[in-house]
């Protein structure tokens, strides 16, 4: 009789976890669990102990400042070190990480600490939150995040604990030294510093050398951090010279580092090139100071947020290219927003393949599927839909310049975080607008589309074919 009574508790235990999975999909869970964490940590940033002065934040501001932190943005509306306490500031450090690595990510390091296995819904959750093909190794993949992610920023924070240290203090260098290295790995680009973000730092190399190294790790993705460990420990096994190590590499891994390397160096260049002349930004650093600053608002204007030149002062043609470099951002799979990188390179392979007739898109030696293409065009038209959505708007309701508008808009999108200097000035509705697209940008156009479209990304393709017809493109 007992063990037909435990039969039929393992059968309904069995169909309610059944029932969970059919009712809320691996992408909506993720959608929701990440709008959770924000009004998790919206409600905390409203408490009087968050703030210096014990007073209550609205809570639309700790709403903006909540979403700002989880979706590793960095654009806030009250000064990060003025308003709020060591408390609120914790809480923003918390937010950041989560944001960075995932709440999934975070809630599967717990089960793994107490022992408990995860369940297939929660595998699927993290294989959508981590960007990943398949659930093979996705506990693995984890751990070795995980663990890389606190070996980095401990040594991040290390290294900026010099420059820190000796300005503030032991316990107050240490600290700031910490906040600073996770948010520039986690890309966030918070700073506690004070007014201006790191412009105090403008010619300090040590400072402008490592938070650069950190926010290029940060944003080149979890799955080329793999790839690259595992070739670098075969070449020093041994197994393969260093020119087959190059080409062992996943083509994704390919890809993201050319890219990666080209922007920068595209950025570096019209950035100096740009405001060499300029008085009220470079103009009086040294060549030296010109070329470090030129490296490192090309790197951080992508995705961290951080800058250490003026950017209101800007010629309106430097800003334009930074709008481009925030709108394409880094890399998938990391702690970066924007189109991503692969993307464009994707649209690039494909126009190229195009003008020279060929029926499919190779590089290296490889060919890139018709639905990666498809998959890179919609988040490229989706991602362009909101923000100009977003700025029409934006010039409705606030009373600044296009261009400046614009560079809010794209910089919420991508979470990239640097502004104006509007920020502080906008509307209750501008900062709904901006809410919603640090959001959407976060999670991705895509993710967010299949989550309201209730659509199954692994469903089958309608086994229909329709006839051809011939249109007339261009």
């Amino acid at each position: 009789m007992n063990n037909i009574i435990d039969m039929n508790d393992k059968e309904e235990r069995k169909h309610f976890k059944l029932r969970n999975i059919i009712k809320y999909s691996p992408t909506q869970t993720l959608v929701l669990g990440f709008l959770a964490i924000i009004f998790l940590g919206a409600s905390l940033l409203s408490l009087p102990i968050s703030t210096n002065n014990e007073v209550v934040t609205s809570f639309l501001d700790a709403l903006f400042t909540s979403t700002s932190a989880v979706c590793i943005t960095g654009l806030v509306v009250v000064n990060t070190l003025d308003h709020w306490s060591v408390f609120g500031q914790l809480v923003i450090l918390v937010l950041i990480q989560i944001g960075a690595l995932g709440f999934m990510t975070f809630l599967a390091l717990i089960f793994i600490l107490i022992g408990r296995k995860t369940t297939l819904k929660e595998r699927l959750v993290m294989k959508e939150a981590l960007n990943q093909n398949d659930m093979k190794g996705i506990a693995s993949l984890i751990k070795n995040i995980v663990k890389l992610t606190f070996i980095v920023e401990l040594i991040g924070a290390l290294v900026l604990s010099f420059v820190m240290v000796p300005e503030y203090g032991l316990i107050n260098g240490m600290y700031k030294a910490v906040f600073h290295s996770i948010s520039a790995f986690c890309n966030a680009g918070f700073d506690i510093i004070g007014k201006g973000s790191l412009i105090p730092y403008v010619s300090n190399i040590i400072v402008n050398i490592t938070i650069s190294i950190l926010v290029v790790l940060g944003g080149l993705g979890f799955t080329v951090w793999t790839d690259l460990i595992t070739s670098i420990k075969s070449k020093l096994a041994g197994k393969y010279s260093f020119k087959i190590m190059l080409k062992k590499l996943t083509l994704h891994t390919k890809l993201v580092l050319i890219m990666t390397g080209v922007l920068i160096v595209f950025g570096t260049l019209f950035i100096y090139m740009y405001e060499y002349d300029n008085v009220q930004t470079i103009a009086n650093l040294t060549q030296q100071d010109k070329i470090i600053s030129a490296i490192f608002q090309s790197i951080t204007t992508r995705t961290a947020g951080f800058n250490t030149i003026p950017l209101d002062t800007m010629n309106t043609a430097t800003q334009i290219i930074m709008i481009i470099l925030m709108f394409i951002g880094g890399s998938p799979a990391g702690t970066a927003g924007g189109i991503k990188t692969v993307t464009l390179v994707i649209l690039i392979l494909a126009v190229v393949s195009e003008i020279k007739g060929k029926e499919k898109v190779e590089v290296f030696n490889k060919t890139i599927s018709n639905g990666a293409i498809k998959r890179a065009l919609t988040v490229v038209v989706i991602g362009l839909t909101i923000v100009m959505a977003s700025t029409l708007m934006l010039t409705i309701t606030e009373k600044f310049s296009f261009i400046e508008v614009l560079f809010e808009s794209v910089s919420a999108f991508a979470n990239v975080g640097l502004t104006l200097g509007i920020t502080f000035g906008i509307t209750a509705i501008g900062k709904i607008i901006l809410i919603t697209e640090m959001f959407i940008g976060r999670l991705g156009p895509m993710t967010i589309a299949i989550a309201l479209l209730l659509r199954n990304k692994n469903q089958k393709n309608n086994a229909i074919n329709y006839p051809e017809e011939k249109i007339i493109v261009g």
